[in-house]
């Protein structure tokens, strides 16, 4: 029986489009303010980290060649969610999640479904997204949050501790994402899985897992209220 379902954010809720193409680049703008920033203790510990790592390059340059490669690591993580914090507040940015996702999401929580998100965005820059969407706030549907400071996404060692940090077992967690290798490594720790292939973002569909083309497919393919 399923009693908590986690989730990607991109490509699972939020089109890839509006991260590649609106919150990436506002990002790539504000940077280097951002981190020039020495008042911030997370932009200071975000720069000692990338300075401790690449003592001898800039810590922009290092933040630009990573986002260049869309690298998973955790101080531009951090930096971005600083910029996307200012623009989210100040209205510059808001989120447009997939037209299922709110009234699934709505219906899964009342019938007792816990919810919870798993991004390697920081657990901040997750609530800020979810705070800031075009079909309003929608924090409060969600138990949890988790990000890479759990693990890489693609880590079975990950899931375990999001199961255990749940107090479930990890039969009881239905995990949703666009990524192969995550649904991949979310198998292997027991979890039930199943991969969102949503025709406009151009997901590769994986062998061997359950699929659905959004969340209503997901509510009927495991007999969820939806």
């Amino acid at each position: 029986m399923i009693r908590l379902v986690l989730l990607d954010i991109e490509g699972t809720t939020l089109p890839i489009s509006f991260v590649r193409d609106v919150m990436f680049p506002y990002a790539a703008k504000a940077l280097p303010a951002v981190i020039e920033d020495h008042a911030n203790p997370q932009v200071v510990g975000a720069r000692a980290d990338i300075v401790v790592a690449y003592p001898d390059k800039d810590p922009l340059t290092v933040c630009q060649e990573w986002m260049e490669k869309d690298e998973k690591a955790a101080p531009l993580k951090t930096l971005q969610g600083i910029a996307w914090k200012k623009g989210f507040e100040d209205g510059a940015l808001r989120a447009s999640l997939y037209p299922d996702v709110v009234p699934v999401l709505k219906k899964w929580s009342e019938a007792g479904l816990r919810l919870s998100i798993y991004s390697s965005g920081s657990i901040a820059s997750q609530k800020l997204l979810y705070s800031h969407t075009e079909q309003g706030d929608i924090t409060s549907l969600f138990d949890d949050f988790f990000d890479l400071s759990t693990g890489s996404k693609k880590e079975q060692e990950s899931y375990t501790k999001i199961a255990q940090a749940s107090q479930l077992k990890p039969a009881e967690i239905l995990f949703l994402s666009d990524i192969g290798a995550e649904l991949e490594a979310a198998q292997k720790a027991g979890f039930q899985v199943c991969q969102l292939v949503r025709p406009q973002d151009g997901t590769v569909p994986l062998g061997g897992v359950k699929q659905a083309l959004d969340l209503y497919d997901v509510a009927q393919e495991f007999d969820l209220d939806a």
